[in-house]
């Protein structure tokens, strides 16, 4: 009776511990939960915590609702000047309606992959089949994967969305690099001398431009030059004209003038020279010898 009783006592134990633990459920953060009762969803709860559910009626189907990231496979790609490209990118993706998910999907992730797979490959091969290949390489800074993106459709009838799109590899196929880079250099090489020329032509454009700018200045400055020098001889003229206005003054210059060269070419032959000290070019000679 006693090991019946234990046994009992046992079962019901367990029992109970089966039944509590299909009465509770536990949802972690980043997670949702969709209540079913005989297939169809009856509540969803999207909060952390425990909650309670009707024990071998009810069940749950979780949902993880952080991004995924998924990378899909590289392929080939042609652009719209029928350039063959190698393209691999990879999605990061959520779900975004639990209940949308589950009714589409049935809740699960490898099938919403493979959904993006479809959808973002059919984007990516309609932006680069519609765009030259310069510029899908030039769009390795950010706008190509924007563009991806932004055609990247069909996904939220599933209840997921796709967040970002990123190219990781975009290269030639091997058979046709070296002819695609040959190509590529002479291009360059012929935008460089394009640029070359047009600097050269602008810095001889500026070049003329200094120097007709200088050729004004000085013809300016050479005429205003010769104004001050004939405003200073007239002005000159004027002082001498209002210091000798007489006859006799002016005969009195003259003949200090005349002797005064006559004085500086005896000086110069070495001769002996007697003046009265009351010529003026006395002290002239007494002003020199004093200065010396």
């Amino acid at each position: 009776m006693k090991t019946s009783y234990k046994i009992a006592i046992r079962l019901v134990a367990i029992l109970a511990i089966f039944l509590v633990s299909n009465m509770f459920y536990v949802l972690e953060p980043n997670e949702s939960a969709l209540v079913k009762q005989f297939g169809r969803v009856v509540s969803e709860q999207s909060s952390p915590g425990v909650y309670f559910k009707a024990p071998f009626i009810q069940t749950v189907t979780y949902t993880n609702m952080a991004e995924h990231l998924y990378d899909l496979e590289a392929s080939d790609v042609i652009t719209s000047d029928k350039k063959t490209m190698i393209a691999d990118c990879y999605a990061i993706w959520r779900v975004t309606d639990p209940l949308k998910f589950y009714q589409s999907l049935a809740s699960s992730a490898k099938t919403a992959e493979s959904r993006i797979d479809v959808a973002v490959y059919n984007s990516m091969k309609n932006v680069i089949s519609s765009t030259p290949q310069t510029e899908v390489i030039n769009g390795k800074d950010g706008s190509l994967n924007a563009t991806i993106l932004e055609n990247v459709n069909g996904i939220d009838s599933y209840g997921i969305n796709v967040n970002d799109v990123e190219v990781k590899l975009l290269d030639l196929p091997e058979d046709n690099k070296q002819s695609v880079y040959d190509r590529m250099i002479s291009e360059r090489n012929v935008i460089s001398a394009r640029y070359t020329a047009e600097g050269q032509q602008q810095a001889k454009e500026i070049t003329n431009d200094v120097e007709s700018t200088v050729r004004v200045m000085l013809s300016d400055a050479n005429t205003r030059a010769a104004e001050l020098e004939a405003e200073g001889d007239a002005e000159y003229y004027q002082i001498l004209a209002e210091a000798y206005n007489s006859s006799e003054d002016a005969r009195s210059f003259y003949e200090f003038i005349i002797g005064l060269n006559a004085l500086k070419n005896s000086l110069a032959e070495g001769g002996t020279i007697v003046i009265d000290e009351n010529n003026p070019l006395y002290s002239v000679i007494q002003n020199e010898t004093i200065g010396n």
